[in-house]
């Protein structure tokens, strides 16, 4: 037993700094060191900036191949769509709205894949993660950003017009992190290597990626309030346990996804819940402060949760 604790505490102080550094901004935004109006610019240059470069220097540097998996993309959503499916039925089981429902699901498979799981995986499980990180950052952004709109305005209008679709289309087209995926792949299509000034420059500003956002999610938790803690808990559960679960089910079991891409996906899924599930509730106006709290929660839990799935996949890989 004392052999197996060994690695499970190297993974800890090797996820331990990227935690730390979230702590470091929840600590600055609690004593309005950095204030909101602060969080909100530095989340917008790491968003617009730092990430984009970060991305689109990994995709540019991938083919299509080594990013996209028919199996791959089959095995995430099967994961996804059953926990998402059992977060719902059980929020409408209490009598909330479909809306909320939504909502409530949406907590349940939308992890910080982002600004959180690009930077740390891709240190912590080697530049191979890229590509499966980046496919998981996709489906992510295309199929579950837009389901949660479908569904919110589709309950609101009592109907899906044409409008919609191209809302949705116009919102993808203007993401940065899909906009710099898309480039970058495209840069890769063509066989030209990425000038070595302009990789500098790429590595240079995507260096920033990491510690900013990293930081940034730590100072927006400093605004997030813990109310309505039952429903966190069980939805930070949902994320943190069930929704790794089941992508590991799904792509071990069901749909024989190669082991390392295979890895990569399910220490993914165990990344806490999302920072922009809590934008849509806010801009919807739907159950914020639900969102809130289980975004506070399930961040603090996977500083235990994260090392414990990552040590799994690691001792995995030694195995094969």
């Amino acid at each position: 037993r004392g052999m197996r604790l060994c690695p499970m505490l190297a993974i800890f102080l090797k996820t331990l700094p990227f935690f730390a550094v979230i702590g470091l901004g929840f600590m600055a935004g609690r004593q309005r060191f950095f204030t909101p109006e602060a969080t909100a610019y530095l989340t917008k240059f790491v968003f617009y900036f730092a990430l984009s470069a970060m991305l689109f220097r990994f995709a540019a540097n991938l083919s299509v191949s080594e990013i996209y998996s028919t199996r791959f993309v089959l095995a995430y959503l099967a994961g996804c769509l059953a926990v998402y499916a059992l977060a719902a039925g059980v929020a409408l089981a209490r009598g909330v709205t479909l809306e909320e429902a939504a909502v409530e699901a949406q907590c349940a498979v939308i992890g910080n894949t982002g600004f959180l799981g690009v930077p740390m995986l891709v240190v912590l499980l080697g530049p191979q993660a890229a590509g499966p990180v980046l496919m998981v950052l996709a489906i992510d952004l295309m199929v579950f950003s837009s389901l949660i709109t479908l569904i919110i305005t589709g309950v609101r209008q009592g109907q899906m017009s044409l409008g919609i679709f191209r809302s949705l289309g116009l919102g993808l087209l203007k993401n940065p992190m899909i906009v710099s995926i898309v480039l970058g792949l495209a840069w890769s299509a063509t066989g030209v290597a990425v000038p070595a000034v302009a990789n500098e420059f790429l590595q240079l500003l995507g260096a920033a990626a990491t510690p900013g956002a990293l930081f940034a999610i730590g100072a927006s938790l400093a605004t997030k309030s813990a109310e309505r803690l039952g429903v966190a808990v069980w939805l930070s559960f949902c994320k943190l346990i069930l929704h790794p679960l089941a992508v590991a089910i799904a792509a071990l079991g069901l749909f024989r996804v190669e082991p390392q891409a295979a890895g990569v996906m399910i220490a993914a899924a165990a990344l806490p819940v999302a920072g922009n599930v809590y934008i849509l509730a806010q801009h919807y106006g739907i159950a914020p402060q639900r969102v809130s709290a289980s975004i506070l929660i399930s961040t603090a839990v996977s500083i235990l949760t994260v090392t414990v799935v990552i040590a799994w996949v690691l001792e995995q890989g030694a195995g094969r």
